[in-house]
């Protein structure tokens, strides 16, 4: 016998419009915590029905159900049958780019709990075709490529303040991007030029990685820079490549003006864009989103001539002002780690006075959740 929710949870398809929203009206408060697995009722009959709903006219029918569905990806099964949907998967990316979407952004955060899956990799074989009239508008004013990834690049890039759709900034589009970019596929994406518009994406992502007004935008996109250094046979060309810059958008979030201490010879080789820092220059306020940084400068000390072109550029007496003044200690520990890859086999590396910093006894060094699901209220 099925429970009162259960039965609840089948009026989602009932015949009657007013039936279904008064059913997830109900329904939306349940789909987090232990009360999910209702929607597991009648063989997952819940999610085919919840889809259907996205594709209603009603904002609120739509808002509700990308909802329940964001929410309920965090149980493995059922995100797993939504991200095996190339179909929904499909109709998802090319709703977000739907400029006249209401619920863009929700849809975001539900596209970010999808690419926890490695099924994720299928949106980059999503390809618009001409006469494909079931799915949702294109403006094709703003949109020049046939590829949903690219679209999705635009509406992140040229959607953040709301001048492409007014009820979107995108910024959950940051975190799709750090988990695409976890597969070969993403990484490949992100560093090469693309045929439709001759960009590198990766470089329209760095000026984000100082806008202080947004966390989750900064996030995301120091996680993608991060996980697109993972092959390390393209670090010399991502660093010396004028057209993506890379260098200077992985240090000034860790820098401040307030670094007194390096002196006019090390000032003039750092970057252009770190020389004589206006006054009110503050690093990154998130000590997680320095620590990406940081890791991702680590990343970039596999290399011989990477190192080389880092120290050419200063970065070690930039470490070395950070370590100095910010008290954390991951933080001080990935400071210490820079140091040591950065300066390894340079003759004229200064015996350095920074310590590795210790974890107390007891204490466990803390591990970022990059697997971390984003629930909606």
């Amino acid at each position: 016998m099925p429970t009162q929710l259960e039965e609840l949870v089948s009026f989602l398809h009932s015949p009657q419009p007013a039936v279904r929203q008064i059913a997830l009206d109900n329904l939306v408060g349940f789909s987090t915590g232990p009360s999910a697995s209702i929607f597991k009722y009648d063989n997952y009959r819940a999610l085919d029905d919840l889809k259907v709903l996205m594709k209603e006219k009603s904002r609120t029918l739509v808002q509700q159900s990308a909802t329940v569905l964001a929410n309920l990806c965090d149980d493995a099964v059922m995100r797993k049958k939504l991200a095996d949907d190339k179909e929904f998967l499909e109709y998802l990316t090319w709703k977000i780019c739907d400029l006249g979407n209401t619920s863009s952004d929700i849809m975001c955060i539900l596209l970010s709990n999808l690419s926890k899956e490695d099924s994720i990799t299928y949106v980059f074989e999503i390809v618009r075709e001409d006469n494909d009239k079931d799915l949702p508008p294109l403006d094709k004013d703003v949109f020049k490529s046939k590829r949903v990834i690219d679209c999705l690049m635009d509406c992140f890039v040229k959607g953040y303040d709301r001048e492409l759709n007014k009820f979107a900034n995108y910024d959950y589009l940051s975190y799709f991007f750090a988990d695409v970019s976890r597969f070969k596929i993403g990484r490949t994406y992100f560093i090469e030029t693309q045929e439709y518009d001759g960009v590198v994406p990766i470089s329209k992502l760095l000026v984000f990685t100082e806008k202080y007004d947004s966390k989750t935008r900064r996030e995301g996109v120091a996680s993608t820079i991060k996980n697109s250094l993972f092959d390390s046979e393209t670090h010399e060309r991502i660093l010396t490549d004028e057209e993506i810059n890379l260098l200077p958008y992985i240090l000034l979030p860790i820098a401040s003006a307030k670094d007194s201490e390096i002196d006019e010879e090390d000032m003039f080789n750092l970057p252009d864009e770190l020389q004589l820092l206006p006054e009110d220059k503050t690093r990154d306020p998130v000590p997680s989103i320095v620590c990406t940084h940081l890791e991702s400068i680590l990343l970039l000390c596999t290399t011989k001539a990477a190192r080389e072109f880092m120290r050419s550029k200063s970065v070690y007496p930039l470490i070395r002002e950070l370590h100095k003044n910010v008290e954390d200690e991951d933080i001080g520990e990935l400071c210490y780690r820079i140091v040591n890859m950065l300066m390894r086999g340079d003759p004229n590396a200064p015996v350095e006075e920074m310590p590795a910093k210790s974890v107390e006894d007891g204490d466990d060094e803390d591990e970022d959740d990059e697997d971390a699901l984003m629930e909606v209220a």
